[in-house]
């Protein structure tokens, strides 16, 4: 693999290979290659973080006489399948959801900030985590439409072995240096809840999705990330978005739910994905009784006790709730100055679509989003 160069020229698409080597430590030896990428890439920026980490998990075994899955994992997932070669589970995902938030909001920070800057404000990033088992599928459309392929690793870590699909192009895969970042600590005591499962059949969130950005794939990753068999993605409808800002650049339902399937699709290709228009808070939580577990914003979270009111009214069993909280109450998941990005004008739907309006406006071509 030839190390990377000095300047180089700006591509449409690119693909970032990485690993870590724990999910416990901030990956600040990823902020340079990083933003390496993100300055040199004009469209698209896949960043695939290679790791047994994220693996199936070791699945519980179901109760005597019930389905398989009742396990809340897809067949071809479960630790128990058959089959010649498997890889080592992977981590509880309910357990280090704390650990993966952190992951994928520091990686898409990095990058979204260098895009900003250099006003790509339609750069589309992704952050994408692969186990390294035989059984999980890799996403090799990814690597298809990839004029350049970068490489980077921390000091004490190796790259995984590259799947099948990249094996003609390991020669034209550049390798980034790390920024220094302190040596390999050992992972604190983690105290489980064995009431929590690793991972949950059937999850749900919720939102707009209007020009899909790195806060509204967080929040899908997060829910893809613990879900076993399906996702259930409410998508508010378009009756509902007539006071928006800058209307008349949103997106229209049927735009807003391809994308936003696809994201999940090439994020985890494995489960299900229900996306249904939603009308209310409560979409198919407030009636469905498969539903085990609810993602929210921390902005969002008292439409989830409106949700629990509703189920038990009807008598349906509460819903596990799981919080995307980039800076909890006791300690920061990133940098402050990073978890800002996200919060900020410019990370949102609202800032986008008034970008849009501004550059159409700027160039006199309505059809003009990019110039």
């Amino acid at each position: 693999m030839p190390a990377v160069p000095g300047p180089v020229g700006d591509v449409k698409h690119s693909v970032l290979l990485t690993t870590v080597h724990n999910l416990h430590d901030t990956p600040s030896y990823l902020a340079s290659p990083v933003s390496t990428a993100a300055r040199t890439t004009t469209e698209t920026l896949q960043i695939v973080i290679l790791s047994p980490f994220f693996n199936p998990p070791a699945a519980p075994a179901p109760a005597p006489g019930s389905p398989s899955s009742a396990t809340g994992y897809p067949a071809h997932e479960r630790e128990d399948s058959p089959g010649p070669t498997r890889g080592p589970p992977g981590v509880s995902r309910t357990a280090c959801w704390d650990d993966v938030q952190r992951l994928l909001t520091f990686v898409y920070v990095q990058a979204t900030k260098v895009a900003q800057d250099m006003g790509r404000i339609l750069l589309d990033i992704d952050v994408l985590l692969h186990g390294t088992a035989p059984e999980v599928p890799f996403p090799a459309d990814a690597f298809r439409a990839a004029e350049r392929i970068f490489s980077v690793t921390p000091h004490d870590t190796a790259l995984p072995p590259l799947p099948a699909a990249l094996a003609h192009r390991t020669e034209d895969i550049v390798v980034l240096a790390p920024d220094n970042h302190p040596p390999h600590t050992p992972a604190p005591a983690r105290a489980e809840d064995p009431s929590v499962p690793p991972l949950y059949p059937v999850v749900a969130l919720g939102g707009t999705f209007d020009h899909l950005h790195a806060g509204h794939k967080i929040l899908l990753s997060m829910g893809a990330w613990i879900a076993g068999e399906k996702l259930i993605v409410g998508i508010t409808d378009d009756a509902l978005l007539g006071k928006k800002a800058y209307k008349d650049v949103l997106e229209p339902l049927p735009v807003r739910t391809a994308r936003t399937r696809a994201f999940l699709e090439l994020f985890r290709p494995a489960i299900a994905y229900d996306l249904v228009p939603i009308a209310d808070v409560y979409g198919p939580t407030g009636w469905d009784p498969n539903v085990q577990a609810l993602v929210v914003s921390k902005e969002t979270l008292p439409g989830a006790a409106s949700i629990d009111q509703r189920r038990a009214e009807l008598g349906l069993p509460p819903l596990r709730t799981f919080v995307i909280d980039v800076i909890s109450a006791t300690e920061a998941s990133v940098d402050a100055e990073d978890a800002a990005v996200l919060r900020t004008a410019k990370m949102s739907s609202t800032y986008i679509r008034e970008w849009i309006v501004k550059n159409r406006e700027r160039t006199g071509d309505v059809n003009d989003v990019e110039s």
